[in-house]
């Protein structure tokens, strides 16, 4: 028989710097898989990444049958779908390329050895990291803990390799009539939202798929990069990449963002200054660090890295949990960005630290609730980036901010949308008040809320809590939980 492969599709939904796919290809006819497991130990996808990979798969199938290739899908338990499909077909090489939570990481091992008992040899491939998450250490083989160590650690192992491009020509595996049977359509994998269909503003915000992404690469090099160091704190510009959910579906790998952005620096094509590229590829390294901690601390998105938080008094309050995923909390800042996230599935990163330090610290409420939120409303939802980024507004996580640095949603307001730019684009309510007051609209006087058409309590809300009130409680209850530790 003629050699042939199978490459399964997971989170790196693009052809080119796709070692495990040009494998493949390389080995002969290949069969190109994807399967939505959505009854699996891994937290299942919530409704904006499900929308998001329904597109993103529509992109792939197109760009694997531009090359002569096919994108079969599937549902269902990987464990029982490959072995099935490789003695189906005769499969005699698969690839995929590795994930780093625990229960991929459980599923992989299992797999292989399942797999290669048929005859079949399996090969995994790095295709999401500058590094493996066991490649960087500290000088005695311990895992890092903190950031700016671990990445000057995995800077001093030079720059990472070139990307390689796409596959040329994929031949596509002819499917057994029993391989056949197992594939559905992209319909029926029911990823899009239908009734009520709340993803409008999805689809005008986004293109998903491999092609957007360098097209979005390319236009954060040419403009928004310069002046980055700065301006990726202004959510009233655009001054971010708004890669993320690139990457996380593996449109893009951080090796060719890693090289673009290099190479734009040093012909010219980029205006900006080193700082503002080193800056950008900081945050790269950012979600690195991020997979590196989910690896080594599996349970990373339910457990407090720092136990000491296990003491911590949360609160139960379902009211104040609603009014802040509505985005009615009576903080324009917060309220702006809760909004956006629900109507792109998107927030800014300067509000996301705004938004999740009020609820966790204004409102006491424990960072798991807002983890889980943003995991279901999010098309970026990564499983490394998100629990390690709460835990770190939270104190809880590695290299945390304090507990007892608590953002002011005001002065942040002030500082970070002077104008109100942003707030009155995700708020209109408030359009109408003064730049000076746009960010506390409870300070305006009568004659300046019935100017600008603002009845506070009504067409407002007021503020759920004080904020004053909110950051002594906050305060209390570290002080309470390192008074439990001593005792």
């Amino acid at each position: 028989m003629a050699p042939s492969s199978l490459h399964w599709f997971r989170d790196d939904l693009r052809l080119a710097d796709n070692p495990a796919l040009t494998a493949s290809v390389a080995h002969g006819s290949t069969l190109c898989l994807y399967i939505l497991d959505e009854g699996g130990a891994r937290r299942p996808l919530g409704g904006a990444s499900r929308w998001w990979l329904s597109r993103s798969l529509e992109a792939l199938a197109a760009a694997l049958s531009a090359r002569g290739g096919e994108l079969v899908l599937m549902r269902g338990d990987p464990a029982m779908i490959l072995p099935e499909v490789v003695a189906a077909t005769g499969i005699d090489f698969v690839t995929w390329s590795r994930r780093y939570d625990a229960e991929s990481i459980e599923l992989d091992s299992r797999l292989k050895t399942i797999i290669t008992t048929t005859g079949a040899k399996v090969a995994s491939f790095n295709a999401a990291l500058l590094n493996e998450p066991w490649q960087v250490t500290t000088k005695t083989g311990d895992p890092m803990k903190v950031f700016t160590p671990y990445w000057r650690a995995a800077r001093s192992k030079g720059e990472p390799p070139a990307p390689i491009p796409a596959p040329g020509r994929i031949a596509a595996l002819a499917l057994a009539p029993a391989v056949a049977a197992m594939a559905v359509s992209l319909a029926e994998l029911a990823l899009e939202p239908s009734k009520p269909d709340w993803a409008g503003g999805l689809r005008q915000a986004w293109a998903p798929g491999e092609a957007a992404a360098a097209e979005r690469l390319g236009e954060f090099l040419s403009g928004p990069l310069d002046g980055y160091g700065e301006g990726r704190d202004r959510p009233d510009r655009a001054s971010t990449s708004r890669l993320s959910p690139h990457l996380r579906f593996g449109e893009i790998s951080p090796r060719q963002i890693w090289h673009a952005t290099r190479s734009a620096m040093e012909s010219g094509e980029a205006s900006a200054g080193s700082s503002d590229a080193e800056k950008f590829l900081s945050e790269v390294g950012w979600r690195e660090f991020s997979y590196h901690l989910l690896f080594h601390n599996p349970g990373l998105a339910t457990r407090n890295y720092n136990p000491r938080f296990d003491a911590f008094p949360w609160r139960r309050d379902e009211a104040a949990l609603k009014a802040w995923q509505r985005g009615l909390t009576g903080y324009p800042i917060v309220d702006a960005g809760m909004r956006q996230l629900w109507t792109t599935g998107w927030m800014h990163n300067r509000v996301r630290m705004i938004a999740a330090s009020f609820l966790i610290k204004h409102l006491l409420i424990d960072w798991r609730l807002g983890e889980a939120w943003f995991w279901d409303t999010l098309v970026d939802a990564d499983p490394a980036n998100n629990p390690a980024s709460w835990q770190w507004v939270a104190g809880s996580g590695a290299d945390a901010s304090p507990y007892y640095r608590i953002f002011n949603p005001v002065t942040q307001g002030l500082k970070f949308d002077p104008k109100g730019a942003y707030v009155r684009e995700w708020v209109p309510e408030l359009a109408g008040l003064d730049d000076a007051l746009i960010h506390e609209p409870w300070r305006a006087d009568s004659q300046a809320l019935a100017k600008a058409g603002i009845a506070l309590g009504e067409t407002y809300p007021n503020p759920v809590v004080e904020l004053d009130f909110g950051r002594r409680r906050a305060l209390d209850a570290l002080a309470a939980t390192r008074s439990a530790e001593t005792d």
